[in-house]
């Protein structure tokens, strides 16, 4: 099937946006996609903030980028925006580093007051950076999302099915991308 770059943009070590994107990661392993987590959080700090595109680590993360055939992009929402982690690391990648990829892109928040930040603060600088294609996102509330004391994550009944169906779509437009790519060379 397709490589699967998957991106938490939070800056939390108990993040819930970085556990629903591991949710997220089971279901397309057992869709048979090779998923590959990313947290921007583990790069070193001193890259991110002194823009060195040079520095191993970033070099890597380019490199993950560019092997990846569909990327998830998980963010929280803060001041209706994704997170400034996230737009440090998507500015020091090369313009287009999304060029064919296909994309779904997931917030979490704490209002439904942000729940358009997907869609006027994320999707334009992903389709700036060439995305091949942009699947519906999704925004889940942090009270939808239950952590469990061993860590495992529980998703509401509602925003599951929600959440299942974008997930859904974006593995089967990464289905069709491969099929066209195989087909082509």
């Amino acid at each position: 099937m397709a490589t699967v770059l998957s991106v938490s943009g939070s800056p939390s070590a108990t993040s819930r946006t970085a556990r629903l994107l591991r949710h997220l990661d089971r279901r397309l392993t057992a869709e048979g996609h090779e998923v590959i987590p990313l947290d921007v959080r583990t790069l070193p700090p001193e890259a991110l903030l002194g823009a060195d595109v040079r520095h191993p680590a970033i070099t890597e993360a380019t490199a993950l980028f560019a092997r990846a055939d569909g990327v998830v992009i998980g963010t929280p929402v803060y001041k209706a925006a994704y997170s400034g982690l996230l737009k440090s690391l998507l500015d020091l990648l090369p313009q287009y580093a999304l060029a064919g990829k296909t994309v779904l892109p997931l917030a979490t928040g704490g209002s439904t007051a942000h729940v358009l930040a997907i869609d006027y603060a994320l999707r334009p600088v992903l389709s700036s950076m060439g995305a091949a294609h942009i699947v519906q996102g999704w925004f889940t509330l942090d009270k939808d999302l239950t952590v469990g004391d061993d860590g495992t994550l529980t998703v509401a009944p509602g925003p599951a099915e929600g959440l299942a169906q974008v997930t859904g779509q974006f593995s089967a437009a990464l289905g069709g991308r491969t099929a066209l790519l195989s087909a082509v060379g």
